[in-house]
């Protein structure tokens, strides 16, 4: 299990992470120390080849069905959602190029089956984490996932998290997707790792199984040793190593003071984001799967403000299909109807490795070609997929938005390719919406000083500040190294904002936001300030948003606006954020 911390953490000591799936749980900590798994590395003989070949399909064989046995427990665990997460670790044991490299290893370099395949997963995962992608880089651990389990099956040895029979909460540098899915919810109440984001399969799952959780705890696997207890504040990403008495006073007032504001959140799902003055505001969601649609409904969404098209793809490590693209478009948009579904094409960089969509690698793959440009690359498939976000359209609910233009050029070439689709389904005798809505993303800062003129040419923006952030202050928003730069309240940011709903109600359009910036409570009052006409969250996220609109004024909304343009820092709108919510919402404060 490896080695504990030599020195143990203060009672009371405080340490930050990021929180990932909410709640409040205390209980004695497990500590995984991960030594790695016991690989052995020998030279095979020339007729010991075929054997330790056969060895390693029928180690292929047991992991694939124990992959299966997990999703099915999943299953049961979580009411049948994202079970389809651990379709990657299948996609994984698929790859024939990565099957063939074992292979290669074993028949060129003699190399045993269990050597060959740490070898092979490690090459796979280093070029991976490598990338500029941060889709990618999560997925270097289901790389590493898969390649453990297939060597545990290749030696015999067991998973190394033990049964613990009493109810626990597991710390570990990290925790692979297949640990997670398997984890015994009555017995694992919480968990906490060093690594992590709000976007791997790991936090995904702890959401769906609705276990507390926080990430990126950097070495929060030190500073804890199995027995401690341990608090867990996955709202605010918060670990307390043995809490004191007056800590654990203060944690009982706040859990009650937070069962009180959800009752009263639950009762705002059919109730309109609207301010105290009557100012009205579109809160929509923001999905990556039909799977999601209960979740819209559920947290009283008025639509889907984005559909990330990209995780059909990714899910599969290849291209889907047009009728399988459809059939997802069409379901969402028919269970939704007749609430909008905005549907953004397909927004993933070129450094993908689909072997359908082969490109070379890129030196800065942020700048490279990606999104829109890689459809361009590609225009059968892009037209496949505007296509079938027509076929979807027939429900007379459905809008397209092209991610990641940079000037009018592209939006022209993406409007004549939607022309040239529309042609084709009208050939076959196909029903559509001819006038279905076209938007573009804002995310880069040459569109939004261009927005007049491509307004000409769509219905609506959205500005994506996940991007418009990162590309206006050149900080990589997934290195941690700079993630201190990563400010959505920076002036620079702020003025691009105003600039872009200036533009879109010059040119009689309306315009949204969908970056994480829109699903924080405390930043809706600027948003609603700036006259956004919509914004665009994780489903999750709508009641806090909404509850915090309707106890605010247009009004005030506008002057804390005019005032944070007129501010000198990203802390100072923060700060005068703060002092607006403790007037008008201070209970909100305790959430976040």
């Amino acid at each position: 299990m490896g080695s504990p911390p030599s020195e143990p953490s203060a009672d009371g000591s405080v340490v930050y992470g990021i929180g990932v799936s909410p709640g409040v749980v205390i209980g004695p900590a497990y500590v995984i120390h991960d030594a790695g798994v016991s690989v052995p590395d020998r030279t095979v003989g020339e007729r010991d080849v075929p054997f330790e070949i056969v060895r390693l399909e029928q180690a292929l064989i047991r992991t694939r069905q124990q992959i299966r046995d997990i999703q099915k427990s999943l299953e049961s665990k979580s009411g049948g959602k994202h079970t389809s997460i651990l379709d990657v670790h299948l996609m994984v044991l698929d790859d024939r190029s990565l099957i063939e490299d074992v292979i290669n290893e074993i028949s060129v370099r003699r190399m045993n089956a269990e050597a060959s395949v740490k070898s092979v997963c490690e090459k796979h995962a280093n070029l991976l984490a490598g990338l500029g992608d941060e889709y990618l880089r999560e997925r270097v651990a289901d790389i590493r996932d898969v390649g453990r389990r297939v060597i545990r099956n290749l030696s015999g040895e067991s998973s190394k998290a033990e049964e613990v029979p009493h109810r626990h909460i597991v710390v570990s540098r990290d925790l692979a997707p297949s640990e997670t899915a398997t984890m015994r919810k009555e017995l694992v109440i919480g968990f906490a790792t060093d690594m992590g984001s709000p976007t791997s399969h790991t936090a995904v799952m702890a959401r769906a199984l609705e276990i507390p959780a926080i990430v990126g705890m950097k070495d929060i696997s030190l500073k804890v040793r199995t027995g401690d207890e341990v608090l867990i504040d996955g709202n605010k990403g918060v670990l307390i190593v043995r809490p004191t008495p007056a800590q654990l006073e203060e944690y009982g007032r706040t859990a009650e003071t937070r069962r009180t504001i959800e009752r009263d959140l639950s009762g705002l799902k059919e109730l309109p984001a609207a301010t105290t003055d009557g100012h009205r505001i579109t809160l929509s969601a923001n999905i990556e799967s039909s799977e999601e649609v209960p979740a819209v409904r559920q947290y009283g969404a008025e639509g889907v403000g984005l559909f990330r098209t990209e995780y059909l793809y990714l899910a599969r490590n290849r291209i889907v299909s047009e009728e399988e693209q459809s059939r997802v478009y069409e379901e969402t948009a028919r269970r939704l109807a007749p609430a909008p579904v905005i549907i953004r094409t397909l927004d993933i960089g070129g450094d993908k490795l689909m072997t359908d969509m082969p490109t070379r690698p890129e030196a800065n793959p942020f700048l490279g070609c990606r999104s829109i440009r890689l459809s361009f690359l590609y225009p059968d498939h892009f037209k496949a997929q505007l296509r079938a976000i027509l076929r979807a359209s027939r429900h007379r609910n459905v809008k397209v938005m092209y991610p990641m233009i940079s000037g009018v050029d592209e939006v022209k070439t993406a409007n004549e390719m939607l022309k040239a689709a529309m042609a084709e389904l009208e050939a076959g005798g196909e029903e559509f919406d001819r006038d279905m809505e076209i938007g573009v993303m804002l995310e880069i800062p040459s569109a939004v000083l261009t927005a007049d003129i491509i307004a000409e040419h769509v219905d609506f923006f959205s500005i994506g500040t996940n991007d418009l952030v990162q590309y206006t202050l050149a900080v990589d928003r997934v290195n941690e190294k700079v993630a201190y730069l990563y400010e959505p309240t920076h002036p620079a940011v702020l003025k691009l904002i105003r600039e872009a709903v200036a533009s879109a109600h010059r040119n009689g359009l309306w315009i949204g936001l969908c970056g994480e910036m829109a699903a924080m409570p405390l930043l809706a009052p600027l948003l609603v300030g700036l006259e956004l006409d919509e914004l665009s969250v994780a489903p999750s996220a709508v009641p806090l948003v909404k509850d915090v609109i309707r106890k605010i004024s247009f009004a005030d909304a506008q002057r804390f606006a005019a005032a944070a343009m007129e501010s000198r820092s990203a802390g100072e709108v923060i700060r005068h954020a703060r002092e607006l919510m403790q007037g008008a919402a201070p209970e909100i404060l305790e959430l976040i």
